[in-house]
């Protein structure tokens, strides 16, 4: 029986490996950019369901495509206030959970 040179990792455990583990500077940096590459993805996939051009959406928001462009690939570059907008013409809900020192100050 060949034996298997390859072992089943826990992506937490790659992720502490490589990136560092929770609450280090680094791995709280990565866990942020994957957050707001999420927030990205969420858009185009809205617009998408919705049928929407990035063209067609940057006219309900006033905006150009290319600033819709930008959000969808990169939101860390646009104005909180746009990316609100976006979420508004789309007819998504958006909640924000705010905490700190375990507590839930804003919700």
């Amino acid at each position: 029986m060949e034996n298997n040179k390859f072992k089943t990792v826990p992506l937490n455990k790659m992720i502490d490996k490589h990136i560092g583990k929770s609450g280090t500077e680094k791995r709280e940096a990565f866990e942020n950019e994957l957050r707001i590459d999420l927030l990205g993805q969420a858009i185009k996939q809205a617009r998408q369901e919705l049928n929407l051009t990035q063209e067609q959406l940057g006219e309900l928001v006033g905006v150009q495509k290319a600033q819709i462009s930008k959000i969808e690939n990169s939101v860390k570059n646009a104005r909180f206030e746009t990316i609100m907008k976006v979420f508004e013409a789309l007819g998504a809900k958006v909640n924000f959970n705010v905490e700190m020192n375990n507590k839930k100050l804003a919700y």
